[in-house]
């Protein structure tokens, strides 16, 4: 402290007073000596007079009628500069008015005699003692305490927001339809809506209502169907929304042919979806505490029925002396089993027959108004035969078609689709079991069993600490924040506005059909069959392409407004880990992978630009990811002009990065590299892409 002190200008009120003092009264623990170079002193020292006083809060000189100075916040501007007369007892200002000072301390002359060598002893400021130290450490503990609360507040605001996503998605669906319903009611008009949602709109109101009619059935019935057990459990506007989402959803899946989905496969997601609505509202409705008020109106009726059923279990076991089985489901209390692939199926089956005895589209649209209007049924269910490899028997399994008009504008209107699975706004929970573990609410597995119970017993009886270092790295998949790049989902955006065709997007225009030619030879009635058969296949993969590509849209326009966000992760059977979101993720195509980028950014680094030259090398490809590392350096410093132009005019540019065989990719790693080069300091440029692989 004495160094710190000794370096500091001494205060003149402060001279003043130690002046008084004798050496004996001097502290000894807070002496400073600072020696006064030998020199002569001019006749006259001018200070300044500031408005206010320079001293820090507390060492203001006393108030004083005999101390010299007077404080400077008493002296005007107009006195200013001060003159020390160094022969006399008195300041003299600049316009001849004189202070007096009452007395001038012995040894401090300010006549600096040029043979002796004065010291000036002065106290230690209090600007520097130990108490200031405390309480620098106390603010810096209350600012540190502060940062953590609205982290805190953040974390929590993110937490609700993401249950109410897992929870209130199908609720938030229905209230959308019966104020739709509402609207066009009372302006008996049909709303302007997007193609699917004015097909739903038209199958909500029938479909509810053979939904309810079945519901109200299977409680007076006295022989009850297999599904009855099921089909009460959730009100029926839930439901049929459920139904009719799902459907369309299968219908747009890459791989499905030709507007068919299984009927097994369809019934199961159905059923499987239900199921999962059902648990999370029993959940909710049994851990809502008192007081608050109802997370939804169903919810009572929902644990009413659920404790209806298990009242009767209860009944059952009681009357049969099963009391250890009794006594674990008293332990369970309102703990849910499963309703096995059986019962889903069953429930979705059943779900699905009303949704073809409900569901229509209208043929002609654009007929005349007087004309009565033409309905068929939007979905058929027929049976397809394949031949078994032996080629002499013939295996058949169940389908659900759409109608064409279904499918006609379903691929520009895919984004308007429900998606329960999307990436979590907060980190997932930690894996500690089986289907412990993901999404807060919606359920989720550290495996994909798709249903085989042998599987799932399989992975259930292994012990947990054998699973530990498995569960470890998917919580550490988990925990990687990620974000959307903003730059290239618009360049995508507007290359899709534009009809595709380019850069990796499909084509959104469907292949024209040649006419039957007039000519009665065999062979070209056959090239045309041939040639038209291949079109409409064509056609039909590209429609699921363009529903894929809306989906992916549809997540990366929701998620752009967010800071970051995480995906879940599990295993499939053979040990690979996946995110659980199936549309837009880091393992997808290159669409996904330019789209996405890391929330945390780290700065480049003394290598960083080296590899990242290498980087966009390998994302260019056409075999220049196989030459050396300095051919592929001289690649990039030769193109450096189109790497720039396609950084700042991706579109209109000269499109130097479409000619890539992962175009996004390279737009990105082209944005990175020209920010790295245009900065003074390339190696502290900040970097949030992610390399996929690296070749060597």
């Amino acid at each position: 402290m004495a160094s710190a002190a000794s370096s500091l200008p001494i205060p003149l009120w402060r001279v003043h007073e130690l002046g008084r003092r004798t050496s004996h009264q001097l502290p000894s623990e807070n002496r400073l000596g600072l020696s006064l170079p030998s020199r002569s002193a001019p006749s006259r020292v001018a200070l300044s007079a500031p408005r206010s006083s320079p001293f820090p809060v507390g060492s203001e000189p006393p108030d004083s009628d005999d101390s010299f100075p007077v404080p400077f916040s008493q002296i005007s501007p107009r006195q200013s500069p001060l003159l020390l007369d160094p022969d006399g007892d008195s300041v003299v200002c600049a316009n001849g008015a004189n202070f007096r000072s009452p007395w001038r301390g012995p040894g401090l002359g300010l006549d600096y005699p040029t043979e002796e060598l004065k010291m000036v002893f002065f106290e230690e400021p209090i600007w520097v003692s130990p108490k200031y130290s405390i309480e620098f450490d106390a603010a810096r503990k209350i600012k540190r305490l502060d940062s953590l609360r609205e982290e805190r507040r953040k974390y929590n605001s993110l937490r609700r927001r993401q249950i109410k996503a897992e929870t209130e998605v199908w609720e938030r669906a229905v209230q959308e339809y019966k104020q739709l319903e509402k609207v066009m009611l009372e302006k008996k008009l049909a709303p302007s809506l997007p193609y699917v949602q004015s097909l739903f709109l038209g199958w909500f109101e029938p479909l509810r209502d053979a939904i309810e009619r079945d519901q109200r059935l299977q409680k007076t019935k006295r022989q009850k169907a297999a599904y009855a057990e099921h089909i009460g459990l959730l009100p029926a506007d839930k439901m049929a929304v459920i139904v009719m989402h799902k459907m369309m959803g299968l219908l747009m899946v890459v791989g499905q042919e030709e507007g068919r989905v299984r009927v097994v496969q369809a019934a199961v997601q159905i059923g499987e979806a239900i199921e999962q609505e059902f648990k999370i509202q029993a959940y909710l409705a049994k851990s809502k505490r008192p007081g608050r008020r109802n997370i939804g109106n169903d919810r009572n009726a929902i644990l009413e029925k659920h404790e209806e059923i298990l009242g009767k279990r209860m009944l059952k076991l009681l009357q049969m002396k099963k009391l250890i089985e009794v006594k674990k489901l008293l332990k369970n209390e309102l703990e849910i089993e499963s309703w096995g692939r059986d019962g889903q199926a069953k429930l979705g089956c059943r779900l699905i027959e009303l949704l073809l005895e409900s569901a229509f589209v209208q043929v002609g649209s654009d007929r005349l108004e007087d004309t009565i209007p033409v309905v068929q049924p939007a979905f058929r269910h027929m049976l397809k035969h394949i031949p078994n490899e032996d080629g002499k028997s013939v295996s058949r399994y169940g389908v659900i078609e759409c109608d064409p008009l279904v499918r006609k504008g379903l691929n520009n209107t895919a984004r308007h689709m429900i998606i329960p699975y999307l990436p979590m706004l907060i980190p997932p929970k930690s894996w500690k079991g089986y289907d412990l573990g993901g999404h807060l609410f919606l359920p989720s597995y550290a495996m994909r069993t798709h249903g085989a119970k042998e599987q799932q017993d399989a992975i259930r009886s292994v012990p947990r600490k054998q699973l530990k270092k498995v569960f470890e790295a998917l919580d550490t998949l988990g925990r990687t924040k990620w974000r959307i790049n903003k730059r290239i989902l618009d360049v995508v955006e507007i290359l899709w506005s534009q009809g595709g065709g380019i850069a990796g997007l499909v084509n959104r225009k469907d292949i024209q059909l040649s006419d039957r030619p007039d000519s009665e030879d065999l062979n070209e009635i056959k090239k045309w069959r041939w040639n038209t058969k291949k079109a409409k296949k064509a056609n039909s993969e590209m429609h699921s392409l363009r529903c894929d590509i809306e989906l992916k849209l549809s997540v990366a326009c929701k998620l752009s407004s967010e800071e970051g966000f995480y995906y879940p992760h599990n295993l499939d059977f053979r040990g690979r880990a996946y995110p659980m979101h199936s549309h837009l993720n880091h393992l997808n195509s290159d669409l996904c992978r330019g789209i996405l980028e890391f929330a945390e950014g780290k700065p480049l680094g003394k290598s960083g630009l080296h590899w990242l030259k290498i980087h966009l090398a390998n994302i260019y490809g056409g075999g220049v990811e196989k030459l050396s590392y300095d051919r592929r350096l001289n690649f990039i410093e030769n193109h450096l002009t189109d790497i720039f132009n396609s950084a700042e005019d991706p579109i209109c540019g000269k499109r130097w990065w479409i000619t890539a065989e992962d175009p996004f990719q390279c737009l990105a790693a082209c944005i990175d590299l020209r920010d790295a080069l245009k900065s003074p300091l390339p190696h502290t440029t900040v970097s949030h892409l992610p390399i996929h692989q690296v070749i060597t």
